[in-house]
């Protein structure tokens, strides 16, 4: 259900290491809470994040939702095309609808986070709740 090369955070961010870059997008059960995703607020180009803090702000039918960063660094790339179609976020999430990509400070702070199976299994908790 939830691509395995992926780590997730308890926030439904999911992240990926890519050649020393780590991109990071929302994950489906996420997009899927949120509806139809109409507005990103998307941060700058050479920015810093930090672990934990919001960078981006997901604006849908339902709600305004931040988004989180599963790691500390500069930011790389944005993916502008959300700006234009945001709805890449409920149609793609683990392709088109990445939202940066991060260099990060600290080599292997995605070892904290959850594996595919794992999510899974927060996500049935959290649907229970």
């Amino acid at each position: 259900m939830y691509p395995k090369e992926l780590k997730y955070t308890k926030t439904h961010e999911w992240a990926r290491e890519d050649d020393g870059f780590i991109t990071v997008g929302i994950t489906s059960f996420a997009a899927e809470e949120l509806s139809d995703i109409v507005y990103v607020g998307l941060p700058s180009e050479g920015g810093k994040v930090e672990k934990g803090s919001s960078f981006a702000t997901l604006e849908s039918v339902k709600a305004v939702s931040d988004v989180y960063s599963p790691v500390s660094g500069k930011i790389h790339e944005v993916n502008h095309g959300l700006q234009d179609h945001p709805e890449l976020l409920n149609k793609d999430p683990y392709g088109e609808g990445w939202i940066i990509s991060v260099i990060p400070v600290e080599k292997g702070e995605l070892n904290d986070f959850m594996n595919a199976e794992e999510y899974e299994k927060f996500v049935e908790e959290e649907k229970g709740k």
